[in-house]
């Protein structure tokens, strides 16, 4: 079976490429172990020089990498160039602290000296998704080759071309062959790879089906498996949040990259003193956004990533409509050329339905109202709030004044959000303050020391709009 790029804007394949055969793979192993052996001999200094230089090129053709993802999977032309300009960020934050991340710690023991030492692994292989083509494998490949690895990526199959540039940036920027390979391989010869005693660990971003599967394999085989998966992400919005700020980031949070992002807020909960205003206004944006070319700059929502994503999509709202959800706009296909879906608004969306307990990979927006408490207190808010379901590897949750009280009851209750991460005052595009994850859909994402150790302790966090990140232990 053809690995074939196709423009999501207009259906029209641009290249196709044949897999990997058992040859050609055994070819790509064989130069990886010998690249790694030479490789792992390397300085700090020098590691850190061509992770520099491999910022620097992304930073001068960030254009011209921007038109490769927008082409291939669709995403709005200036948010891949922003895409390639957090990669370089990245790589040049690697370059200049990897080296400190990774210096020997020292150890009290009755021995002379004691100290733990950060030594390489070997050939790592990233199995990495296209929604974000570039980032995700950066955000794995900075650390992991300033470590001392070398790296093996199998990227999603409507991306090659994506994976194939990445590949040369490595070369071009000075990398010995072999330090960085791209493997053109198909989902069915995955296990044959991790199976193979030369690659020492995997990575995968994606769905937990098929991390479930990578897990298992590299269980087997005793070895590391780094996995961040999906969630049905919450927006919760208080009676005291800023109302305008909450509106506009809950738009823009939820039709991130086309609403195709892992951490793209998906099911929105409003209290009900604000419940039909917010709603109203909500579906008016939704409404209003402009569809179309992902390359001119006035587009705010392009097309989904294939076909196979828009008809996935379509189903999964049909079926929570057909459940009792009530629609409010949207829920079509568009027809005509390229992959492009109605911004969508669902709300009384019952538990077990799709939109409710699956992640919706799609500009698709699922509301329910948030009761007010019995009593107008922190505590009854908190146990309230406990009690949602809330599954998902991102959070948001909108208060200020008296609700963004750090009371026990309610640091608490928030700590019980079953998520990743917590997530406060978010900047445009749903995006704030960070902390580690700690749910199954993120075993793990790594901070930045631990993207470059390959571990990390959990942690949760309660933010508001009022000061910074307050994190505790999960």
């Amino acid at each position: 079976m053809a690995i074939a790029s196709i423009n999501p804007a207009t259906g029209e394949k641009r290249k196709e490429f044949c897999p990997f055969d058992d040859a050609e793979i055994e070819k790509r192993l064989a130069c990886a172990d010998k690249a790694f052996r030479k490789y792992r001999r390397t300085t700090f200094t020098q590691r850190s020089e061509l992770l520099d230089a491999v910022g620097e090129l992304l930073f001068q053709e960030k254009e011209k990498f921007a038109e490769i993802i927008t082409l291939e999977m669709g995403k709005l032309f200036h948010d891949s160039v922003a895409e390639i300009e957090k990669c370089a960020r990245g790589c040049r934050f690697y370059a200049e602290n990897g080296e400190r991340f990774l210096e020997d710690e020292v150890a009290q023991t009755d021995a002379a000296k004691s100290y733990v030492q950060y030594q390489p692994l070997g050939p790592v292989l990233a199995i990495m998704p296209w929604n974000f083509p570039f980032w995700q494998v950066f955000r794995f490949a900075g650390p992991a080759l300033l470590a001392g690895n070398v790296g093996l990526l199998k990227h999603a199959s409507n991306v090659p071309q994506c994976a194939l540039a990445i590949e040369q940036i490595f070369c071009r920027a000075g990398f010995h062959d072999g330090v960085f390979q791209t493997l053109l391989i198909e989902p069915d010869q995955v296990e044959k790879v991790i199976v193979d005693p030369r690659v020492k660990a995997v990575t995968l971003t994606g769905s937990e089906k098929a991390g479930s599967a990578v897990a298992s394999t590299a269980a087997r085989e005793i070895k590391k498996s780094v996995l961040e998966l999906g969630g049905s992400d919450a927006f919760i919005v208080m009676p005291s949040a800023d109302f305008e700020s909450a509106l506009s980031t809950a738009v823009k949070a939820r039709i991130i990259n086309t609403g195709q992002s892992c951490i793209a807020a998906k099911r929105f909960i409003i209290a009900d003193q604000i419940y039909d205003q917010f709603l109203s206004q909500f579906v008016a944006r939704m409404r209003s956004l402009k569809l179309g070319d992902p390359m001119d700059e006035t587009t705010e929502i392009g097309p989904l990533a294939t076909e196979q994503i828009l008809e996935g999509v379509h189903d999964q709202v049909q079926k929570t409509i057909a459940a009792g959800a009530k629609l409010l706009t949207g829920g079509n296909r568009i027809h005509g050329t390229g992959f492009f879906y109605e911004p969508t608004v669902l709300v009384d969306v019952p538990k077990g339905s799709p939109a409710y307990r699956e992640e919706v990979f799609g500009p698709v927006a699922a509301r329910r109202l948030l009761a007010r408490a019995a009593a107008p207190c922190p505590r009854s808010r908190a146990a309230e709030l406990r009690d949602l379901d809330l599954p998902g590897a991102d959070a948001a949750v909108r208060v200020r004044g008296p609700d963004a009280a750090l009371h026990p009851g309610r640091r608490s209750a928030l700590h019980r959000l079953d998520v990743g991460r917590g997530r406060g005052r978010a900047a445009a595009g749903g995006r704030g303050a960070e902390l580690p994850l700690r749910h199954r859909s993120a075993a793990t994402r790594l901070r930045p020391a631990h993207g470059a150790r390959g571990h990390r302790p959990g942690a949760a966090a309660i933010l508001d709009e009022l000061g910074a990140a307050q994190s505790a232990p999960a």
